[in-house]
């Protein structure tokens, strides 16, 4: 477990600062990093039995998360805010970092999460088993795909990649 990661984690407040949480983890656990990534969100409808989080478009610089999910945390279980966007961009960032087979990944998220934040830390339960947090991640017995697919680009997402900026 790692006081520094909990702390930061505790005190990120937005989607930017949150990805700066997961960048830190991944670079104190694996040594890897990447810079450029930019973080779209988009109501990639609502699936139950077939949850749909987020997505990173294999070579690109983007990972797409499901705003339906973030919406429905807020309803049900606002605690849950923070580890679920921690364990969302931390698996599509391994993904960005050539990790492709989702077997691994959510191998590697689970094993990294734990390692930082210990066994019984939110962001590690929903690593090691998402489907328990269903009801507070998709609407019940509601299912709907989206009609046209807008991405909304979040602003400042990828900061310290961009520090040059002014």
């Amino acid at each position: 477990m790692d006081e520094y990661l909990i702390k930061l984690l505790e005190n990120a407040e937005t989607l930017s600062d949150i990805f700066e949480v997961v960048k830190a983890t991944v670079e104190k656990s694996t040594g890897m990093s990447r810079g450029g990534i930019m973080l779209g969100l988009a109501n990639l409808g609502n699936h139950p039995n077939g949850f749909f989080g987020a997505f990173y478009p294999v070579g690109s610089n983007i990972i797409v998360m499901n705003q339906v999910p973030l919406q429905r945390i807020k309803e049900t279980d606002p605690t849950l805010w923070k580890p679920y966007v921690f364990h969302v961009q931390l698996h599509e960032y391994m993904h960005s970092l050539g990790y492709l087979s989702e077997r691994v990944v959510r191998q590697r998220v689970h094993a990294i999460t734990k390692n930082a934040f210990g066994d019984e830390h939110p962001a590690t339960l929903l690593a090691a088993n998402t489907e328990r947090f269903i009801p507070h991640l998709a609407y019940p017995n509601v299912s709907w795909q989206p009609k046209d697919l807008k991405i909304k680009l979040v602003e400042d997402f990828d900061r310290s990649s961009a520090s040059y900026f002014a």
